[in-house]
């Protein structure tokens, strides 16, 4: 999941704007033909300020293994079935993932 998250340009760009708050962003989807969006941005939360230097090390990284682990840490304070190594779906951490960023706005 992590590794296709970080192959997304647009969520890339999107948390690079988020980590300065007051930020505005517009989104343009030209494949969707729809209008822009503006949106203005808040001071992002833990959760999304994770997601954002997990992201960047692996874009930026030349040590070839990135570990995900303060990242880990906040999906497993908002969803606590996490904490304990247990094995979990992937589309569950997924969406535990998106939505504690979506929560955070």
């Amino acid at each position: 999941i992590l590794q296709n998250l970080s192959q997304t340009p647009v969520l890339r760009e999107l948390l690079k704007e988020a980590k300065m708050p007051g930020t505005t962003v517009k989104i343009e989807s030209p494949e969707l033909s729809m209008e822009p969006q503006l949106i203005k941005l808040d001071q992002p939360g833990p959760l999304t300020l994770a997601m954002y230097q997990f992201l960047t090390e692996m874009q930026e990284t030349k040590k070839g293994v990135v570990t995900p682990k303060e990242l880990f840490a906040q999906v497993c304070k908002k969803a606590i079935r996490f904490k304990g190594y247990q094995q979990q779906d992937s589309h569950e951490l997924l969406r535990y993932l998106l939505d504690g960023m979506r929560a955070e706005e």
